[in-house]
């Protein structure tokens, strides 16, 4: 099967962003819905990705080798497992950097804006930051605290892990 540049390019940001989810290639692809990501992966990256007992998508080892791309997580094979390296967009990274340690008291999606306004002086939708977050919690160095609402904090120690920007 030969990829166009535009699927290469697009196979290119699974493999950079798995675990990842149609909304997030929806927005990175600026698609109109999860519906049309999905239709997208089906016709054209069909044999380069598969889905997780999570329904996350992910990058088959072919489709990394393919497009010379290293998976957005590296660690450990083992699932429960801190990856040593993620690959984000830059609101991640920032998120990262801003979000209350593994032994602080969580904080919710309102708080870590305002701390991104604080410590970076940029003003992102609060939606994008729910999103880097959650995208984060999948990556497995986010955790979710239920409280009044859900509250985010590290699920490692910031040192552990290197976040390059993608």
């Amino acid at each position: 099967m030969t990829l166009s540049d535009e699927a290469k390019e697009r196979l290119a940001d699974i493999v950079r962003l798995q675990p990842t989810k149609n909304k997030e290639l929806q927005n990175r692809w600026d698609l109109e819905s999860g519906s049309e990501v999905h239709r997208y992966l089906e016709s054209e990256l069909k044999d380069y990705y598969y889905r997780d007992d999570n329904s996350l998508i992910r990058a088959t080892a072919e489709a990394a080798e393919l497009v010379g791309v290293e998976p957005g997580v590296e660690g450990d094979d083992e699932a429960e497992s801190v990856p040593s390296v993620i690959r984000v967009p830059s609101l991640e990274a920032r998120v990262f950097e801003v979000v209350a340690g593994p032994d602080d008291r969580s904080e919710s999606v309102v708080s870590v804006l305002n701390k991104l306004r604080e410590e970076f002086d940029i003003d992102p939708d609060v939606d994008d930051v729910r999103r880097a977050l959650q995208s984060l919690r999948r990556k497995g160095v986010i955790e979710v605290v239920y409280r009044t609402v859900p509250t985010f904090r590290l699920a490692v120690e910031r040192d552990e892990v290197d976040v390059e920007v993608v």
